[in-house]
């Protein structure tokens, strides 16, 4: 099964249950800080995907990082996940969960990637196309790339509009390889 199944099946009832015991704001922002500790702490992320460290040990390392810091129902979650032995795929849980969370308030998550950082007027323009598309409010992640040369590429799930001159140069290649075929 793939991880994104198994992440998705996990993060499901999680959402479901926070929203039924009317914590799910304390359980989305456990779940960002959650996500802040595994992308600054890499030994913590290996930790949990360490096949040679017990899952008892896993779970007692979740308990004592997060025991009384988090909502009862996260720490409940990380319990389950440690017992199932499915703690190395927390990260992926987590970020299953706040997908999830963003589609069911309605917002939708675009990357949009330049050569230079976003100024506001530049960055409302973005705001406006994310939620023409999608007709949802928008989200925007802002990813610097020197390679695109100029313009920019907005990605939103499984859509993308490159507008990029990297993206119209290979365009470009490829016309001139059809008509030289």
């Amino acid at each position: 099964m793939s991880t994104t199944r198994i992440a998705t099946r996990y993060a499901k009832p999680l959402l479901e249950l926070a929203q039924e015991n009317n914590v799910l704001e304390q359980v989305k922002a456990d779940i960002d800080n959650f996500i802040s500790l595994c992308e600054t702490n890499r030994d913590f992320v290996l930790t949990l995907k360490s096949p040679i460290i017990a899952h008892q040990k896993k779970a007692a390392i979740l308990a004592k990082i997060f025991d009384g810091k988090v909502n009862e129902l996260t720490s409940k979650f990380f319990v389950v996940l440690a017992n199932k032995t499915r703690e190395n795929l927390l990260p992926e849980v987590a970020r299953e969960f706040l997908r999830m969370y963003y589609e069911k308030m309605g917002f939708q998550e675009a990357v949009v990637t330049t050569t230079i950082p976003l100024d506001a007027e530049t960055k409302k323009a973005f705001e406006k196309l994310v939620s023409d598309v999608s007709g949802k409010k928008p989200m925007i992640i802002e990813k610097i790339d020197k390679s695109l040369v100029g313009g920019y590429i907005v990605k939103m799930g499984d859509r993308q509009i490159d507008d990029s001159m990297s993206g119209k140069l290979r365009e470009l290649k490829l016309s001139f390889q059809k008509e030289n075929i």
